[in-house]
């Protein structure tokens, strides 16, 4: 009864954002968020934090489904002549923004008050987080402003091409720090210890996506349990990920991607997921991600929380810069392409607490912890309304 009653309060709440943030032209996200922070325990205290901590079946539930719908983005048809486009600046921003951030916290090594061993780890882990993108943001203001054409498709499929690329950097940031912590040895197990990861991760997607078009077909003239049974896999894939020790989030992507290139019917369980679960679901991810952020985390180390937000922009936007010139892209992919890749939560967040139970990382996890939950509030914060913008300005929101 107690957990209804705060979900009831989650969602009245949200409906209220819903209505009324419109009319102060504030995105819904950001407005899901601050009422999150505000009722959190941090706060207010009308949501109490045992509820907060006996929530992961909620927001696991939640981040299933955005991993799913951000993998379906990349549909070869819906990027016809865009591939080249979207995988170069996907590599040049990702890998401009792990350079940018790792090399800057190596030069302004003091601001983290670490012998230079640990700085060099503290600023590959960090630069690796760093490449990470929200993709429910991107996803929740497409979904808001209605917005549709090749600013958007790509905007889409670089976020979740770039999740799936940071997820791999991360893996392989890890391993770099273990061998400079511990012998080459061990280091060499341990990155084979990640391609397998990796491999299994994807593996798994892969064979769910093709036993979800064994359904398709015995659905085939029901659709809504062509519907029930895709979200039932993609729980079943996320979880068994997690049971095993793997990346859900890289499964579940991999299954969106694989589905949406090989199924013909898939098309209609995302117009119902989007007619049904779609707002449910991003009032529930945000609020709860809002009421698990730390305020304290701000008084931590804020030079080194500038420093991350400060050094991530630059490598976004340039990255993206780059890549669109390369790429021969638009005006406005070259322009806003990297404004609209700020939001930052989950995933990176998600990365972080990972490393909570490594014993390599036992000194460093809290201080890289408090840097990301803080920043992740300011990126969740600004990153809407830059992804706004430039959306806006890509002429494609409805508006327009």
């Amino acid at each position: 009864m107690e957990a209804l009653f705060y979900i009831g309060i989650i969602f009245v709440l949200g409906a209220f954002i819903e209505r009324f943030s419109p009319l102060v032209y504030v995105p819904r996200v950001v407005g899901y968020l601050l009422v999150g922070l505000i009722i959190g325990p941090q706060v207010l205290g009308l949501v109490p934090q045992h509820f907060i901590e006996d929530s992961h079946i909620v927001t696991d539930l939640a981040l299933s489904i955005i991993a799913l719908l951000a993998g379906a983005t990349l549909k070869a048809k819906r990027l016809n002549g865009h591939i080249k486009e979207i995988v170069l600046i996907t590599i040049f921003q990702s890998l401009t923004t792990f350079f940018v951030v790792a090399s800057g916290f190596i030069f302004l090594g003091d601001i983290l008050e670490l012998p230079m061993l640990e700085t060099t780890i503290a600023a590959l882990i960090l630069g690796a987080i760093a490449t990470a993108t929200a993709p429910a943001t991107p996803l929740a203001l497409v979904h808001e402003l209605h917005a549709k054409g090749n600013f958007t498709s790509t905007l889409l499929a670089v976020v979740a091409a770039d999740d799936a690329i940071s997820l791999i950097v991360f893996s392989l940031a890890v391993t770099v720090a273990v061998s400079l912590m511990q012998s080459d040895t061990y280091s060499w197990q341990t990155l084979l210890t990640t391609l397998n990861i990796v491999f299994l991760s994807v593996l798994i997607g892969v064979v769910a996506a093709f036993l979800n078009r064994g359904f398709e077909k015995l659905f085939a003239h029901h659709k809504g349990m062509e519907t029930i049974s895709t979200l039932g896999l993609i729980f079943v894939v996320y979880s068994l990920s997690q049971a095993w020790h793997l990346e859900p989030l890289l499964s579940a992507m991999v299954m969106g991607i694989v589905i949406t290139n090989i199924s013909e019917d898939f098309d209609l369980v995302e117009e119902e997921i989007d007619k049904h679960l779609a707002q449910i679901i991003f009032i529930l991810f945000f609020m709860l991600s809002a009421m698990h952020l730390k305020l304290e985390a701000f008084f931590s180390l804020p030079l080194a929380i500038v420093a991350y937000i400060v050094l991530r922009f630059f490598g976004k936007y340039v990255g993206s810069f780059i890549g669109a010139s390369v790429a021969k892209s638009s005006s406005n992919v070259k322009k806003y392409m990297g404004a609209a890749l700020i939001p930052q939560a989950g995933v990176a967040i998600g990365l972080v607490l990972s490393l909570q139970e490594r014993s390599s990382f036992e000194a460093l996890a809290p201080m890289l912890l408090n840097i990301i939950i803080a920043t992740t509030l300011i990126h969740e914060i600004i990153g809407p309304f830059l992804t706004r913008y430039a959306l806006e300005k890509s002429q494609e929101t409805a508006q327009e």
